[in-house]
């Protein structure tokens, strides 16, 4: 049997753009090479496609569209050819991809942008679809879907513009401190912990940076713990992982550099809520369409209660993310875990 090619898009125009290189490096690496082939598929933070060939190292450094190895790509959008356009000096040649694999994170990767490309050409996806992608970005929408299963999501306030009158009312209900985040936008990117009403104006500047829609939260006590979830029908969960803070919150810098701030796998409570957890998560992936993999974000409250904040649809995919570190606590190794990803969309073999 011919090795089969999994395309593996990085890079992306999008803030995250270095955070997804080190994802896709690691699994690049991980890939049974003896079953599959992979094609790599870089783009640039402007926007540009480019099927890449040379050593995955440069990926990982940002040097890969350094190189002589990249040509200009397309993914046609004809259904069922299942071809990555390659055009080189006026001319159309390709390569044949049985299975996409987007590992991109945040704004056009993660927001059913790429994934309503990858449907439209007909090839199998791994991860989460068109849908799925977009409720999970939209902080509000998943809120409110999640809400209607019975999953408490902190109090909010959606705003186009900066409405001072309702921003304050809301504040003065609520109290503070407040978080002010973008609608849509990933690893922390214009969020800001607001402990005072002086503050509030540049709060809101910065998150209308990232998207033409601010959310304002409530702020939920207790500590954040997540979920990695696997499956379609029947879901596979990871063992629950609990995030400790010395001050602040967990953001862009601590999640990637943990300074201050510490991961416990598993999360340092009880087997009874463990579990709750767990299936907590499993009604919120379900909710909000999810399939393949998520990583369901939650908060632990001191009296116990579970409150809903994020749905990661492409998370973190080092071998030292959480998805994966959750996923390995449960028994399922990096290489287990890529494997029962790509076998899972691809037909099986005649």
């Amino acid at each position: 049997m011919r090795k089969q090619n999994i395309a593996i898009f990085f890079g992306g125009k999008s803030p995250e753009y270095h955070v997804s290189l080190e994802s896709a490096y690691s699994v690049i690496c991980s890939l049974n090479k003896e079953k599959y082939h992979p094609v790599m598929v870089g783009i640039t933070k402007e926007g540009g496609w480019f099927y890449y060939t040379g050593d995955v190292e440069k990926i990982k450094n940002d040097t890969w569209q350094d190189s002589g190895d990249c040509v200009p790509a397309a993914l046609s959008p004809v259904s069922g050819e299942g071809k990555l356009l390659l055009l080189k000096n006026g001319h159309a040649d390709f390569v044949q991809v049985d299975a996409a694999f987007p590992v991109l994170h945040g704004s056009n990767g993660e927001d059913g942008t790429i994934q309503g490309l990858i449907a439209l050409a007909g090839i199998p996806l791994v991860g989460c679809g068109v849908l799925a992608s977009a409720l999970c970005m939209d902080k509000d929408r998943a809120h409110k879907l999640a809400g209607l299963e019975g999953v408490r999501a902190p109090k909010s306030l959606v705003i186009y513009r900066a409405d001072e009158e309702a921003i304050k009312d809301f504040a003065q209900n609520t109290g503070f401190p407040l978080y002010v985040k973008p609608v849509k936008a990933g690893s922390s990117f214009g969020v800001t912990k607001v402990e005072r009403w002086e503050d509030m104006k540049k709060a809101i500047e910065l998150a209308f940076l990232y998207d033409n829609q601010v959310i304002v939260e409530e702020n939920i006590e207790g500590f954040e713990v997540g979920c990695a979830v696997l499956g379609w029908e029947e879901l596979i969960t990871g063992e629950v992982d609990e995030i400790e803070l010395s001050g602040g919150f967990f953001d862009f810098t601590e999640k990637y550099t943990l300074k201050t701030s510490a991961i416990y796998v598993p999360a340092r409570i009880s087997r009874e809520k463990s579990v709750e957890i767990k299936e907590t998560a499993k009604i919120i992936y379900r909710a909000l369409g999810c399939s393949g993999f998520a990583r369901v974000d939650m908060f632990l409250t001191p009296q116990g209660e579970i409150v809903f904040n994020e749905v990661n649809t492409i998370p973190g995919f080092t071998e030292h993310s959480r998805y994966p570190k959750m996923m390995e606590a449960a028994g399922h190794s990096f290489t287990e875990l890529l494997e029962k990803l790509i076998a899972s969309v691809l037909p099986a073999p005649k």
